[in-house]
Order: C-alpha cells, then sequence, then structure tokens
C-alpha cells in the first residue's frame, strides 16, 4: 500500500527482455538495505517486488501482466521513474491510498500552462473504464496522488503544482507520452457493489 507522495525518483539503467517479461535495474538514492529484498516498491505507480540490490541499484522483474497494462513495455534506458517505498504503519498520509495495481495507460493530449501549474489533459486507452472518472476524485498517475479537475467527453484533465513537477517524473511529459493510471479504489468498489 503507497500513499501516491513522490519524494524520490530513479533512472533506469539496465533493462534485460524476455519473452514475457522483462527484468530491469533502476539507480536510485534512496538507501536499500539487503533485507530490503521481497519488499514492495511503487515504481511509476506500479507495485513491484525487490528482487535483488546492487550498491545504488534495484532490480524488479516485471511480469506478462503488467507489461499488458502500463508503460513499461516502452521503458528505455535513462528514462526517469517515480519511485515510493511501501507505507508503514502509523506513517501520515497525505495523497490517498494506491496499490500499485495499475489498470491502464494514459496518453498526454495536452498541456496548458496556467501561471505555474502545468494543466494536463489525458485519454483513458482503456475506454471502459471512463465510468470509474470522478470530478475531484482521486487519481494515481505514475504513482502520484493526484485530483481530477474535470472530465470531458473521452478525456480529464488535471493541474500540477510546480512543487509536484520539481519532484516527480511528470515535468518529463509531452504531447503524446504514456502514463500509468490507477483509478481510485472506493470508486471501483462502489461501482461494482451498485450494479
Amino acid at each position: 500500500m503507497f500513499n501516491g507522495i513522490i519524494f524520490n525518483t530513479g533512472i533506469i539503467k539496465s533493462i534485460k527482455k524476455n519473452k514475457n517479461s522483462i527484468y530491469v535495474g533502476i539507480k536510485s538514492k534512496i538507501k536499500f538495505k539487503k533485507n530490503d529484498v521481497g519488499s514492495s516498491i511503487s515504481c511509476d505507480g506500479v507495485c513491484l517486488t525487490v528482487d535483488q540490490i546492487h550498491k545504488d541499484t534495484i532490480y524488479f522483474y516485471i511480469s506478462s501482466e503488467t507489461l499488458k497494462r502500463s508503460h513499461f513495455r516502452n521503458i528505455k534506458i535513462n528514462q526517469e521513474i517515480n519511485l515510493e517505498k511501501s507505507l508503514t504503519y502509523g506513517v501520515k498520509v497525505s495523497g490517498h491510498f494506491t496499490q500499485g495495481h495499475v489498470d491502464t495507460i494514459a496518453k498526454i493530449k495536452n498541456i496548458k500552462l496556467l501561471d505555474k501549474t502545468w494543466v494536463i489533459k489525458f485519454k483513458i486507452l482503456d475506454k471502459r473504464l471512463n465510468k470509474f472518472l470522478v470530478e475531484k476524485a482521486s487519481i494515481s498517475i505514475n504513482g502520484i496522488s493526484l485530483t481530477i479537475s474535470k472530465i470531458f467527453l473521452n478525456y480529464f484533465e488535471i493541474n500540477v503544482i510546480p512543487h509536484t513537477l520539481r519532484l516527480t517524473n511528470l515535468k518529463n511529459l509531452k504531447s503524446n507520452s504514456l502514463v500509468n493510471v490507477e483509478l481510485d479504489i472506493l470508486s471501483k468498489y462502489m461501482y461494482k457493489f451498485s450494479n
């Protein structure tokens, strides 16, 4: 379980592609200990299990299911990735509860500047999931807890403040970039139980 408040990023340093999976190494300033092997880390919003730690690089196995639902099938060397360690009991939750179970990817349609805030318009590629979008509800984009500001027929918008841009990889986005999306778990459960 995570809360989508990002203080650290990492850089993809190695990618080993297999037939139905990939194995990646991410260089990070986060301090890891040997007993962190097996723990969960949110990598651009995807809950991945630490497989190995070698100096300042952590390694993850990414399965075919994760590749289907996330932008990891298109990752490149030197790409910046948002990182968040899993929550510990008693820690302040500043964002919203996220599981790291990414639902789909979204494409950036455009980015507008409003003073120093970025207004980003997204299109979810799996249209069946649009029913879970709620104005002013939480959403996780690349693992960042954000608020949906507006919903259109086939799009939704978020506003990203300068502080979030500084600390995350959202500053690297441009039109047609792909991002990982985890919809608010509460909206999914409410929809499931009301139908």
